[in-house]
Formats: C-alpha cells, sequence, structure tokens
C-alpha cells in the first residue's frame, strides 16, 4: 500500500521536529518506554512517506492503544491524576504519527502538540521553561505552514522563517490580552502529582530534619521589601510551632492548628513586604512576627503562624505586614500555657534533675532564660550540622555529652530545660536570615536557612522570642550558614555544582544574582499576575473600573490594535514591494504613452505580441523584455532583476522620444 499523498515532506520534517522539542521537557516524568515508542513511530511514518511501509490497519491501532494504556498503567499506577494524564497525552501525541494521513489528521496533531506544551507548565514554570516553549510553538506553526500549497512547500528554513514572524507578530495581541484580559478560573481542576518532590519544612521536627535541609541549595521564597531591608538578626520567618514532644521528636499540636486569632497587640512601626513563595506541599505560610495578609485565603493560627485552606503546590505570591515590637497574649494567660508545659512522664532524667537546680537559683522566668543562654555560652559547645550519634535520652546526650549539634538540638534542648522548670515554652521552625540581591534589591531564603529558635511565656510580657543558637555561633544569624560551618567545611558539600558555593568567586556571584533577579521578575510579574494583582494595576493605572467599561475599553484597543498590525503586514502606502512586477509596471505605463494599452485580465505575453503588432520597428525590445520578465519571473529569481531593468532602458532608447500617434485602442 503507497503513502497517501496528503502531507508533504516540509510538513511531515517539522512535525518530527516539534514532537523531539515537545517531549523534551516532559522527559523528567516520563516513562523511558515513551522514548522507545517515539523512535519506533517516527520511523514507521519515514518508511511510510517512503512507500516502504503500510499504515496500520484499525485491529493493530487499538491494539497500540490499549498496549500504550497498559504501559501507563503499569508506570504510573494509575490511569488518572496529572501525570497520567499527561503520559497518556504524549503517548496519543506520538501514536497519532503513525496514523496520520490526511491533511485533517496532521492539523489533528499539531493541535495536540500545542495543548502537550502548555501541559509542559505544569511541571515547570521557570523563565527558561518559557522561552523553551516558543522552540516547538514554532516548530508547530512551520508544519502548519507545511500543510499548505505555497512555494514554501518544499522549503523547510523558509516555512520555519515565515513561522517565527507570525509569532513575533502575534506578540503585541499576546500582552494585551494578558494585562487587560480578565484573570478567569480555569474550567477544570487537575490534581496535584503526589510524588512531585518538595523541599522544606515539615510538619514536626527532629535534629536530622533540619540538618537535612542545611546542606540543600533549593530556594524557599523570596521577599521584597516596601522600604529598606531590616538586619538579618530580625529576619526571623516563622512557618509552624511546635507544642508536642514524645522524647524523639517535636510536633503541632491539634489545638495551634485552629483558625482561632490570638490575642495581640501592635507596637512600633509595620513592615510592608511581598513574598513569593515556592511550592512546599504544606499550608503555612512564612512571615516576620506579627504578621496580617491582605488575602482571604489565609488567616492568623492560634499560635502565630499563618495558615492556608490548601497546601501550597505552586508558587504562591502574597502581601503581608509585621509588627516585629508587638506584645502576644500578654495580657491573659493563653489556653496554650498547658501544652508549652507538656513533656514525656519519662526520659532524660539528668536534663530535668538539672531544670530543678536550675529553678532554684533563678527564681524569675528570664532569670532562667538568662541562665540558659549563658550556659551555652560559655561551655564548649559546636555548631555543626554532622553532630554524631545520641541514644535514647537524646537531650541528656546532647546536653552532656556530645555537645555538638544543629539549631534544632540547641532550641530542643532549651524547651526542654524550661518546661522542665515550670517555664511554658515551644519551639518555632521556619527561616533565618536570606541573601540580599543588589541587582533586585530583595530577599532570597533558601532551604539551608531553615532555622529553629524558642518562645517562652512570661506574665504581662507575653510570647518572647529567643535565639539559643546565637550564643554558640553568633556568625549563623549575623552573617549566615556559610560564615557558621567555615571551619568544617560542609557548606552544601552535597551540592557540588550548586553556585552558591561560590560566592567568592566575583563574576560568577554577579552572573547568578543577575539571572536569579530574572526568575524573580517572571515568577512576580507573568506568573503571579492574577485577578488581584490586575485588579490593583488597572486600578493604579485608569482608576476605579467596572466590568462593563473593562470589556468595551478591551475590545476598542484590540480593534485598534489589529488595524495597526493590518496596516503593518500590508503595507498599503507600499502596494508594490515586488522588483520585477514593479518593472513590468514601468514598461506597462511606457507602451501605454505610445498607444498600447493593457486590457484588463490580459497576460503578459499576449499584452506583448499585439503592442508588437502595433509598433513593429520596437517589436524585438518589447518580445525581449517579456521574454526575460517571464523566465524571471517563473522561475522565481526575485533578486535577478539587473537584466531585466536593463532590457527596458534598451526599450525606451528604442522607442521615439515623442508618440508617433494618438493611444489606439486594441
Amino acid at each position: 500500500m503507497s503513502a497517501k499523498p496528503g502531507i508533504p515532506r516540509n510538513s511531515l520534517i517539522w512535525l518530527l521536529v516539534a514532537q523531539v522539542l515537545v517531549i523534551l521537557p516532559h522527559l523528567t516524568h516520563l516513562p523511558l518506554w515513551i522514548i522507545g515508542l517515539w523512535l519506533g513511530c517516527a520511523s514507521w511514518r519515514i518508511q511510510i512517506f517512503r512507500m516502504r511501509a503500510r499504515y496500520p490497519r484499525s485491529w493493530l491501532k487499538a491494539l497500540l492503544m490499549i498496549g500504550a494504556g497498559f504501559g501507563v498503567y503499569f508506570s504510573r499506577g494509575s490511569l488518572v491524576g496529572l501525570e497520567a494524564g499527561v503520559v497518556l497525552l504524549i503517548a496519543a501525541f506520538i501514536l497519532k504519527l503513525v496514523e496520520m494521513s490526511t491533511r485533517r489528521d496532521a492539523l489533528v496533531l499539531i493541535f495536540l502538540g500545542f495543548f502537550a506544551v502548555v501541559t509542559s507548565y505544569l511541571f515547570e514554570d521557570s523563565l527558561i521553561a518559557g522561552l523553551y516553549s516558543l522552540l516547538p510553538v514554532t516548530a508547530l506553526l512551520a508544519a502548519m505552514i507545511g500543510l499548505q500549497q505555497s512555494s514554501l512547500v518544499t522549503r523547510p528554513w523558509p516555512t520555519v522563517r515565515l513561522a517565527g514572524s507570525l509569532l513575533l507578530q502575534a506578540i503585541p495581541l499576546m500582552l494585551v490580552l494578558f494585562l487587560f484580559f480578565p484573570r478567569l478560573p480555569p474550567l477544570w481542576s487537575l490534581p496535584q502529582a503526589g510524588d512531585r518532590g518538595t523541599t522544606g519544612l515539615a510538619d514536626h521536627m527532629a535534629p536530622g530534619d533540619i540538618a537535612r535541609l542545611g546542606r540543600s541549595a533549593e530556594l524557599a521564597f523570596r521577599v521584597t521589601f516596601d522600604g529598606d531591608i531590616p538586619p538579618r538578626d530580625q529576619l526571623y520567618w516563622r512557618a509552624v510551632t511546635f507544642e508536642r514532644f514524645d522524647g524523639r521528636r517535636w510536633s503541632q499540636s491539634y489545638a495551634s492548628q485552629l483558625p482561632q486569632a490570638p490575642e495581640w497587640q501592635a507596637a512600633g512601626e509595620p513592615l510592608s513586604y511581598s513574598v513569593v513563595m515556592q511550592p512546599s506541599g504544606q499550608p503555612w505560610l512564612f512571615a516576620l512576627d506579627v504578621p496580617q495578609v491582605a488575602s482571604a485565603e489565609a488567616q492568623l493560627m492560634a499560635d502565630f503562624h499563618l495558615q492556608r485552606r490548601q497546601p501550597v503546590n505552586k508558587p504562591l505570591m502574597y502581601q503581608a505586614s509585621s509588627w516585629l515590637d508587638a506584645r502576644r497574649e500578654a495580657t491573659s494567660a493563653p489556653a496554650s500555657l498547658g501544652r508549652a508545659l507538656q513533656l514525656p512522664e519519662q526520659g532524660n532524667p539528668r536534663t530535668r534533675t538539672w531544670a530543678t537546680e536550675l529553678r532554684r537559683s533563678a527564681q524569675e522566668p528570664q532569670a532562667m532564660v538568662d541562665a540558659l543562654l549563658k550556659h551555652f555560652n560559655r561551655q564548649p559547645y559546636h555548631y555543626t550540622l554532622e553532630p554524631p550519634p545520641v541514644g535514647s535520652d537524646i537531650v541528656d546526650d546532647f546536653l552532656f555529652e556530645t555537645r555538638s549539634g544543629f539549631c534544632a538540638h540547641y532550641a530542643g534542648a532549651m524547651t526542654f530545660v524550661l518546661r522542665a522548670a515550670g517555664i511554658p515554652a515551644r519551639v518555632v521552625a521556619g527561616y533565618q536570615g536570606g541573601e540580599v540581591n543588589p541587582a533586585g534589591n530583595y530577599l532570597s531564603v533558601h532551604q539551608f536557612d531553615a532555622h529553629a529558635w524558642v518562645e517562652y511565656w512570661v506574665a504581662e510580657r507575653g510570647w518572647v522570642s529567643v535565639d539559643p543558637t546565637f550564643q554558640v555561633a553568633p556568625e549563623r544569624v549575623e552573617q549566615g550558614l556559610e560564615q557558621a560551618l567555615a571551619r568544617e567545611q560542609s557548606f552544601l558539600a552535597d551540592e557540588p555544582m550548586s553556585l552558591l558555593r561560590y560566592r567568592d568567586i566575583g563574576w560568577m556571584n554577579a552572573l547568578r544574582l543577575r539571572w536569579d533577579s530574572l526568575n524573580y521578575g517572571w515568577q512576580r510579574w507573568v506568573l503571579n499576575y492574577q485577578d488581584e494583582q490586575q485588579s490593583q494595576m488597572l486600578q493604579r493605572w485608569f482608576g476605579k473600573l467596572d466590568g462593563q467599561t473593562l470589556g468595551l475599553g478591551l475590545v476598542a484597543l484590540l480593534g485598534v490594535l489589529t488595524g495597526v498590525l493590518a496596516l503593518l503586514l500590508f503595507k498599503p502606502w507600499r502596494r508594490e514591494t515586488d522588483a520585477q512586477q514593479r518593472l513590468f509596471r514601468r514598461f506597462e505605463r511606457l507602451l501605454a504613452r505610445h498607444g498600447a494599452r493593457r486590457h484588463k485580465g490580459e497576460g503578459a505575453r499576449s499584452f506583448a505580441q499585439r503592442a508588437a503588432a502595433m509598433l513593429p520597428e520596437q517589436a524585438p525590445a518589447i518580445l525581449a523584455f517579456v521574454s526575460l520578465y517571464e523566465a524571471q519571473r517563473y522561475a522565481q529569481q526575485t533578486d535577478a532583476t539587473d537584466d531585466l531593468s536593463r532590457a527596458l532602458s534598451q526599450l525606451r532608447r528604442a522607442l521615439p522620444w515623442r508618440p508617433a500617434a494618438p493611444a489606439q485602442r486594441g
């Protein structure tokens, strides 16, 4: 069976190129058999084009689809869900290649390709991914152009140039629609992949958990302040509060997750800032104490942490204001005091005894806290990401044996001692500090900035924050983790390729910061340009707008822009841009002055023969010009006009200076 002539070679080439470009960004979450499927289908399609293979029969197409379905099920464990759905789409996109026999089939394949390009944003939406997506879109446009019966049907490179030109012409319309078209919610909802890796704080804390984060260079969030960036020692980004301790790890209590607004009194000037948070898979947000967020999606919980109704599964932008000097639950004893005194009935006896002795000598809670901080500062404690192992009594072993640990060790041990002494205390986990990017004047907070500190409660003062790690490694708070680990050189030891390890190389660090600033701008102004941001921007530009005014303005703007693009495309003021045609028009006007006018619809050869009969002395020059014009015109020699111009000049010299007779009507 021979191949049907419906798909031109040029279009098939760009379809194959487009499939490669569409599939490439999906490879990180596609099963390996997809690659084999594409290689097999592409080879089959090429053989069909070369008339060396048949189109698959109906039973074989059904078998291929069933096989692809089984492949998705066994590789993803399901036929529903985000990743399984994308694998099915890519498999259909590939299998359609061998079944494609008509131009309609090719158009279906091209439209499937556009949809597959969009699905790649579900997994990666960075600036690089956005720029890369222009490549498969251009290839798909080239394949669509190649389907048309035109002079480009056998010329691949002019086809892709035209596709790029069409893409550039669409950019103004795209920008207008992006800025002004209402941000509608999606018509469907896709479940997020359950096994997508997210790095960050969990809803419980063991000392090793934060030490693990200290080895990760992944971005947690970025912050832009309305004014100056505060000093590092004020940048304690609360994420979650841990009140329960089971002897091995700290975790949230149920009551702390209740949407019950705690009591607090603002003091001092607020800090206003915007946060662009990376996906964490957790519902809490990062903010300085005490925060207020201008969003109905988040609220302040009973333990002063911010929480959304849904986990953060995609980049999220929110505005916040914080009062660093606020008094928290100072006027009355909060209900959480009982939870802030909870300890296991057994375990860590040496620490319990030591806490009782300290409390005898330090009657006031503040004196007890000062004694503990002095102990950490004066005793030979060591700050490290690689502490020695401890036994079942982890607090005893840390305080009296190893004396080496990370921030979680110090925060957990201090909270345990305070509780054993009868002082309400709890562990707060989040991030501390951040890297200032001078290129964009914002703060980047990474996973290695994860930190834990302590809150204790004092009557008439409320909850007071204290950081025991500062007493052991003040450089961790004042300068960052890299300086705190300078002696043991373990900063990002597991990520040797991270550019953050080479911040001491000036030019490399400058490039990294500028690229990070571009990505931050992409996230703030493109990915997070939702209905709230759009409304704020339009109100700044045009004042208060209702839906009807916005719709009419959008239609008018699109009309004006479409008209401008049409003028630029068709150039009515330069209707004759073809050099050969321009010379032929001069040829027509020259003969018209000598009585030979071209009839409407008359061909070039017929007109030349009639003019030659009317002007027999100039017949050779007339016929020579037309013969050269036809040869160049139909050979598509668009740049070979010098000979044609010389032929017109010879005809002009052959004709008399003044017409011999009035213009005749042929």
